[in-house]
């Protein structure tokens, strides 16, 4: 398969073009300007709100006129990753993409199919002259990755439609309706440096080739996170070596991503280096086989490095301790039998970094159920202040509920089954949605989400299942159709 042979062509060409476009999330200006400039060249009605959220709206087809408004729903925004050794700026280039058997990827990059996938769907729609729907609203939002602030800036009144169908979702067959609310909890430690002893013999030690992933909709599959690997192995040398010196930490990019890779400097006693030496190979080996399943791809290395200033023991000590017992995966699962064994609640370390006098610590909570969240944050909060961090949470955002009586969550459901003969799996995710937000202002909308299958989002081997796509727009052709009358 080429790229000309694309299926649906109108939704790939719309992809296409919008992987030229940069943006990251915080800069979508010329991604904003972009839509603005696209509605407006269509002659439809456009609108971009104070936060750059665009809106474009579409009449309804001959004979549809009396039909209830339907929200289509996508971000803009792109989680911005790459593989350490490629040069690539995602503030100035276009990503490359290939196909590689049924999936379309990037060469070295996030592929940005999350959402712009849902984002060329919208266009696709918009563009299209032959498809029988009411009136369309089609939303675009923006910086959905980094805190769902183009959500929580929308004013109410901004959508007028009735019903919403949320394209960001990444498993095709499966309707979602209803969302984990967040928050993310960051801790600090201070310190002053000192310099190192002149015995001490300094190692750099780096993991990376993991496979990381979303840190919601993926940390039910045991995949491995650097931060915590890399956390227990200096634990463990901690307590059987006396005199063990940390200088550097450094693992982690995005609040949102199980982290992939990760190193560290520490100076070691003249008379230990070669027991370290040893343990971590050993070490290495006993995390392959615990991850022999998920990461199979892991790369481990030491090297001797400089000496440098080392971070005063005593919080080198109680950081090392922290990393060790912080909660990182699933806490709780829902209870609720409709969302079949979903992942309520969970946390994820999400990055640390040392400076010249700081550690900083970045880590992710989740729940459907807001109580749960609470005490998830506070748990991490209470592991940092007893080692001596100032910790926080921010205010984070709402859990989107299930709605029992959901009109629009039968009609996706019934043409699911109509056009592919087989029941669609409804449920929850366990991950950060806009309709939760949605569901704060516009407390009378009804709901879903569904999309194409992506897989390994928010890393460099995020691919899109290229099937799904005409089995979605398919899908949502038929769910237009048969949106009812006001």
């Amino acid at each position: 398969m080429n790229k000309s042979e694309l299926k649906p062509a109108v939704v790939f060409e719309q992809f296409a073009k919008i992987n030229e476009i940069p943006r990251p999330s915080k800069r979508e200006e010329r991604m904003i300007g972009y839509l603005r400039n696209w509605g407006e060249s269509h002659h439809l009605a456009t609108q971009v709100d104070d936060t750059g959220n665009v809106i474009i709206r579409k009449p309804a087809t001959k004979g549809m006129e009396d039909r209830k408004t339907v929200i289509l729903q996508s971000h803009m925004d792109m989680v911005c990753d790459k593989l350490v050794d490629v040069e690539f700026d995602f503030d100035k280039d276009a990503i490359k993409t290939y196909i590689d058997g049924e999936w379309l990827t990037a060469e070295g990059t996030t592929l940005g199919a999350d959402d712009g996938i849902g984002c060329a769907i919208e266009l696709a729609i918009l563009a299209s002259d032959d498809i029988e729907h009411g009136p369309i609203e089609c939303v675009f939002t923006r910086d959905e990755e980094t805190g769902l602030t183009g959500a929580e800036g929308m004013k109410a009144g901004f959508m007028t439609g009735d019903y919403l169908i949320n394209l960001d979702s990444e498993d095709e067959g499966e309707i979602f309706v209803s969302c984990a609310g967040g928050r993310n909890t960051t801790a600090k430690f201070t310190f002053e440096r000192e310099q190192p002893s002149p015995t001490l013999f300094f190692v750099r030690c780096q993991l990376k080739g993991l496979v990381g992933g979303h840190s919601g909709d993926d940390i039910n599959k045991k995949r491995a996170n650097a931060i915590k690997i890399l956390g227990r192995f200096l634990y463990q040398e901690t307590k059987r070596y006396e005199g063990i010196r940390l200088a550097q930490f450094h693992s982690g990019k995005l609040h949102n991503a199980i982290p992939r890779d990760g190193s560290f400097v520490i100076g070691i006693p003249s008379q230990y280096k070669e027991n370290v030496r040893a343990d971590w190979n050993v070490f290495a080996s006993q995390v392959e086989d615990e991850f022999h399943v998920t990461d199979t791809q892991m790369v481990w290395h030491m090297e001797s490095t400089e000496a440098e200033p080392v971070i005063a023991k005593d919080v080198a000590g109680n950081f090392i301790k922290a990393l060790q017992a912080i909660d990182n995966g699933i806490y709780a699962i829902c209870q609720d039998e409709a969302l079949g064994g979903m992942v309520e609640t969970s946390s994820n370390i999400a990055s640390v970094h040392t400076a010249e006098t700081e550690i900083n610590i970045l880590s992710s909570q989740r729940s459907n159920v807001m109580s749960n969240l609470d005490n998830m944050c506070a748990t991490i909060v209470a592991t940092f202040e007893l080692a001596g961090a100032e910790a926080w949470s921010s205010d984070g955002y709402p859990a989107w509920k299930m709605r029992p009586d959901s009109k629009l969550t039968e009609i996706v459901r019934s043409t699911y089954e109509e056009l592919f003969g087989k029941q669609p799996i409804v449920r929850g995710i366990h991950a950060g949605l806009e309709c939760g937000l949605f569901s704060e202002r516009y407390p009378n909308l009804d709901m879903v989400s569904f999309g194409p299958t992506l897989r390994f989002v928010h890393t460099p081997d995020e691919r899109l299942h290229i099937p799904t796509v005409q089995m979605v727009w398919d899908h949502l052709l038929l769910v237009l159709k048969r949106i009812p009358k006001k």
